[in-house]
């Protein structure tokens, strides 16, 4: 009994602030520098793959510059391969149950690649995010267009992340992260938890697929939310979070974008394109404000973030696109968590992953 009220208390707490402001203003300065420039040449179509890029930014907020740049250098690989991925499958009209196949499969490669890396955020949720959200949306310019504007956003947040260095211009010769060896033990543990993302975004994008919704690619990057989490106690928080965060979201959304009496949409009719790009970088600075303390409250600010950019790149009715991420976003989590609770290593003999090659460095 105290077991689980213990973590009851653990869904409502807040973790303390660790520099969270600076973490959020740098994100937010990536996001904002390529969006706005887009805005300015008239295509806030494309910010959409400014922000995926401009994600890169997320990584490493609590390391040195120098690993830091190392760090982002590894996200981004992540997130370009989802861009480049997800484009692919756009321009080539691969839609559908192709979208599914793709991204179950490279769920479970980026699974090995961040554990063996040690990315944090944990895992591939990001790359697997960009992957669906850019295979969804039509592509009205070259295919190359948006992988440079992606990559020219990542550049662009490594050089943020690494310009504090100029300051005090220390570098540590030999300095790298750690990369852990998926030898043995190991090597199961990363194959059993690249298992579950291949099985709960495989099965979550099927639901979604078979449901007729629009945005299948949804459902799929809200599965793996629960299995980026430590044990299967944080895993459940992380998917119970990113319902209760994306309901939040939700609302937040609807004011910004349904047009009704009680929203703020009829106040900015002559300017809404403008209005909604500004309003992606303040809610990604709210996102990543949050990220670190609290999973909950950050899907509060990034599920605007991600609809409004939907909207931008392709508009559709607001009421429609808010009802399918709702739907879509529980149906992926309850997968998410189900899939960590049957599928898990073996409780004994079996350290964590991060452990052993803890253990076997020392």
């Amino acid at each position: 009994m105290k077991s689980v009220v213990r973590q009851v208390r653990a869904l409502h707490r807040l973790e303390p602030a660790n520099n969270d402001h600076l973490a959020a203003l740098r994100v937010a300065l990536s996001v904002a520098v390529p969006s706005l420039l887009l805005l300015a040449l008239g295509r806030a179509d494309l910010i959409i793959y400014a922000v995926f890029g401009a994600l890169t930014g997320m990584y490493g907020r609590s390391e040195s510059h120098q690993l830091r740049l190392r760090h982002q250098s590894q996200a981004a690989l992540v997130l370009l391969s989802g861009v480049a991925v997800g484009v692919f499958l756009s321009v080539n009209q691969l839609q559908s149950w192709w979208l599914v196949a793709v991204e179950a499969v490279l769920a479970g490669v980026g699974s090995v690649y961040s554990d063996r890396v040690k990315l944090k955020p944990n895992g591939p949720f990001f790359g697997i995010l960009a992957l669906g959200a850019c295979a969804s949306v039509p592509l009205a310019v070259p295919w190359y267009a948006p992988l440079l504007i992606a990559a020219g956003a990542a550049t662009f947040s490594m050089m943020v992340g690494f310009a504090g260095w100029v300051l005090g211009r220390a570098w540590q010769a030999g300095a790298a992260r750690d990369v852990v060896s998926l030898r043995g033990a190991a090597g199961r543990a990363a194959a059993v938890h690249a298992a579950r993302y291949t099985l709960a975004v495989g099965l979550a994008g099927t639901l979604g697929v078979m449901s007729g919704s629009g945005h299948p690619h949804w459902a799929m990057a809200a599965a793996a939310v629960p299995l980026a989490g430590a044990d299967l106690p944080s895993r459940v928080r992380r998917g119970i979070h990113r319902i209760v965060g994306t309901f939040l979201g939700l609302a937040v959304t609807a004011v910004v974008l349904v047009p009704a009496p009680w929203s703020f949409a009829p106040l900015f009719v002559a300017h809404q394109v403008a209005v909604l790009a500004i309003l992606v970088i303040v809610f990604q600075f709210s996102t990543e404000l949050f990220m670190a303390r609290h999973y909950g409250l950050a899907m509060v600010s990034f599920t605007p973030v991600i609809l409004l950019m939907t909207q931008l790149a392709a508009p559709i009715d607001p009421s429609l696109l808010i009802l399918e991420r709702g739907v879509e976003t529980f149906v992926g989590a309850l997968v998410g968590i189900l899939v960590v609770v049957a599928v898990r290593t073996r409780p004994a003999g079996v350290a964590p992953l991060f452990s052993l090659a803890r253990r076997a460095r020392e």
